[in-house]
């Protein structure tokens, strides 16, 4: 079978493509917006209404903003003043004011002050036409109920955190404080009330906070006096009962301890100091005569005088044992005087012993003395210390309960004076105004959210549209999805189109076009112009084999293959071929009825071969067209049979050596079987599909059911196509009318 017009790799990417909807491309995508293009304005449209109707119904709001400050110098110098040592402002702090802005006990107590119950915006009204109806609706279902007055002020709340805005303005310490409302003035007002509100909280937080500080501290204080003087008393106590004295520098038994430690010290250089000038005064009297050094050192006058004697006398008795002799009497006298100097030289010196050893003595006893004095403190200083580990001990509590004592003390006083003048570190510096222009809604921005909005819903619509599009409506789908031929396209020629017989007579309005003659009384017509496309198909594939028996037909009724069927032939009778119509619809002969109403034989006689072929024919006056109804078969039971019998594939051959062209008008394919005993005589099949009405799953199971057919098919027709809807799925469609319209060709 010669195939014409092959399915391209861009039309297998088509939106209709059945095994991929999905769009891939941005031709594709395009192509599904020009496609979809009156859902999607009719989309846009409908959400600019809405946001118009809101726009002229919703109430105007004002929105009015206040500022405050936390002053971090003023914490700073305060610092010092507060009970509780405030930390320096942070971020986690000013987040923290932030929330209490927030916070129901601000919100109560604006509401409180400003009456905000009785105000009806605050009481369940909305404002604006679209309030009052929303209000109306909600008054329904509500009923007659009487809201008690915690009900009020729980909904007065609701909305008033619903019109209320907090938030730090970036990384500083300022707080924006606004409110939206109906009333710009009441806005204004409330957004200084929060602000007035909050900074009166924390002032009476602060002076809650002082007042509960000092009574506290009053008890923790007599607590800590009592505490210290009960550690100061154990402290004394046992200092008493230990015999600790304390003199100021230090304990009494330290510093007797070091002065009796100075004076063994002093006793002991004392009598080495004894000891030594009596050793050396026994060394003295050893010599027979101190010598000079000796003598100087003693300095004692008596032996220094006798021992200058002594040396005078040394001196001239040597010389007169020189001069006269050692026998001399005045040698012997001189050495007489000399043995009694010694003498006395050595009582002297015996003399001075005794005075060095008495000194001896009583130093030697006063050492000992400061010995046994310093035994005894010792170990009196043993037995303190090993006390004054429990004392310290006793001191270190007694130091630290003073310590704690004075230091809440001075807390005490700090927020006695605190509490006669609290402060705040918040302060407003912006005070809230009335604002000039209302804040919502928005005229621009609501008209831009409802284009927004309304693309993205037309375009949702739109994919979900082609998505679930299951009929074809172009040529791409039908080779993608049936792998055949979309041969041609025709337009819709209206409803309720003329019927006329072959006589020529209409059988309705004249005025109105004959759709079985369409092609000849409209030879420049687009129907015309598709239907020629038709035959040249037919005459193509004729090349490849015997083309002459050809059926049309389709899957439900109503697709319009009687009317092909009757102007196909007709084109090509007009064109002077030699052409038969055999309307082989014998379960509903449609087209019998509406060329030959009057016939009283037809097909079915001529296979049952109760009457000639010649007798059944009639013959249209100005195409020559050959028209063979279908008889009677209102009693028919089996028209399967007669269609597959072999008088009928006879009379098919017959018909085959007398005419050109054989067409054959056949039953829909989805109710009846007939279609399918026909394969055997017919050269190629025409099937009719009903643009964008048919589904493409009825039609493909038809054909797979029917694979014969499937084989002969020739192509597919698209029938009553509506050409201004298609011009948006396949582009060229459009462009013809400009030819059309320029060479005379009329629809």
């Amino acid at each position: 079978m010669l195939q014409l017009n092959k399915p391209s790799s861009e039309f297998n990417r088509a939106i209709g493509d059945a095994e991929d909807p999905s769009p891939q491309t941005l031709s594709t995508l395009v192509g599904m917006v020009r496609r979809q293009l009156p859902t999607i304005l009719t989309i846009i449209l409908s959400c600019l209404i809405v946001a118009l109707l809101y726009l002229f119904t919703a109430a105007p709001r004002y929105s009015s903003t206040a500022s405050i400050v936390i002053d971090t110098r003023k914490v700073q110098l305060f610092q010092s003043q507060s009970a509780f040592g405030d930390v320096a402002v942070d971020s986690a702090t000013v987040e923290t004011q932030v929330e209490i802005l927030k916070s129901e006990n601000i919100s109560l107590t604006v509401i409180r002050d400003l009456h905000l119950i009785d105000d009806p915006e605050f009481a369940g009204g909305n404002g604006g036409l679209l309030g009052a109806i929303i209000g109306s609706i909600s008054g329904l279902f509500s009923g007659s109920h009487v809201a008690s007055e915690y009900e009020l002020t729980r909904g007065a709340l609701q909305r008033f955190a619903s019109n209320r805005t907090v938030k730090r303005v970036g990384l500083s310490y300022v707080m924006e404080i606004g409110f939206t409302s109906h009333d710009p003035q009441k806005a204004a007002r409330i957004a200084n009330a929060i602000a007035d509100a909050y900074i009166v909280d924390q002032l009476e937080a602060k002076y809650q906070a002082t007042r509960r500080a000092s009574v506290w501290l009053q008890d923790r204080i007599r607590e800590l006096r009592t505490q210290a003087s009960t550690a100061q008393r154990a402290v004394v106590d046992f200092k008493t009962a230990n015999n600790i004295v304390d003199t100021g520098k230090g304990l009494m038994n330290q510093q007797q301890l070091t002065e009796v430690n100075t004076q063994l010290i002093s006793a002991h250089t004392a009598t080495a100091e004894a000891k030594a000038r009596l050793d050396r005064m026994n060394d003295m009297l050893k010599q027979e005569i101190p010598d000079a050094s000796v003598a100087d050192a003693l300095r004692n006058e008596t032996i220094v005088k006798l021992r200058g004697q002594y040396v005078d006398m040394a001196s001239k008795e040597a010389i007169w044992s020189a001069k006269y002799g050692s026998d001399h009497l005045a040698a012997v006298n001189l050495r007489k005087q000399m043995a009694e100097i010694k003498r006395n030289i050595t009582d002297e010196l015996k003399r001075i012993q005794e005075s060095y050893k008495s000194d001896y003595d009583i130093a030697l006893t006063r050492e000992d003395a400061i010995k046994s004095s310093l035994n005894s403190l010792v170990s009196e200083s043993q037995l303190t210390n090993q006390a004054q580990i429990q004392l310290r001990e006793l001191e270190s509590n007694a130091q630290s309960y003073q310590a704690m004592y004075d230091n809440f003390l001075q807390r005490y006083m700090e927020s006695v004076q605190q509490q006669s003048f609290p402060i705040t570190e918040a302060r407003v510096i912006s005070a809230a105004t009335t604002p000039l222009v209302k804040s919502s809604p928005k005229t621009l921005i609501v008209l831009a959210a409802a284009l927004l909005g309304g693309l993205i819903l037309s375009l949702g619509a739109a994919i979900a549209r082609e998505l679930t599009d299951k009929v074809f409506r172009t040529a791409g789908q039908v080779e993608a999805s049936l792998g055949a031929n979309c041969i041609a396209i025709l337009p819709a020629l209206g409803d309720e189109a003329g019927q006329s017989t072959l006589s020529g007579k209409f059988s309705k309005k004249d005025l109105q076009p004959n759709l079985l003659r369409y092609v000849v009384e409209n030879p420049l017509s687009r129907f015309a112009e598709a239907v020629r496309s038709l035959k040249v198909a037919v005459d193509l594939n004729s090349i490849v084999r015997e083309n002459r028996v050809l059926a049309i037909t389709s899957t439900l009724p109503d697709e319009g293959k009687s009317t092909l069927s009757t102007n196909l032939a007709q084109l090509m009778a007009h064109g002077g071929s030699r052409v038969i119509l055999v309307d082989s619809d014998l379960r509903n002969p449609s087209l019998s009825r509406s060329l030959v109403p009057d016939a009283k034989c037809g097909l079915v006689d001529v296979v049952a071969q109760k009457v000639r072929l010649e007798d059944a024919l009639i013959v249209d006056p100005e195409t020559r067209l050959s028209v063979l109804p279908a008889g009677v078969t209102s009693k028919l039971l089996h028209t399967n049979e007669i269609l597959a019998s072999k008088a009928m594939r006879d009379l098919v051959a017959l018909l085959r050596s007398k005419f050109d062209y054989v067409v054959l008008d056949m039953p829909p394919m989805a109710p009846v079987v007939d279609v399918r005993v026909t394969a055997s005589y017919v050269d190629s099949y025409v099937y009719v599909i009903e643009w964008a009405k048919t589904n493409i799953d009825v039609i493909m199971h038809n054909l797979r059911g029917a694979p014969v057919i499937q084989e002969k098919l020739l192509g597919v027709v698209l029938n009553k196509a509506d050409i201004n809807v298609l011009a948006r799925y396949e582009s060229h469609y459009g462009r013809y009318d400009k030819y059309y319209g320029r060479y005379g060709y009329t629809d």
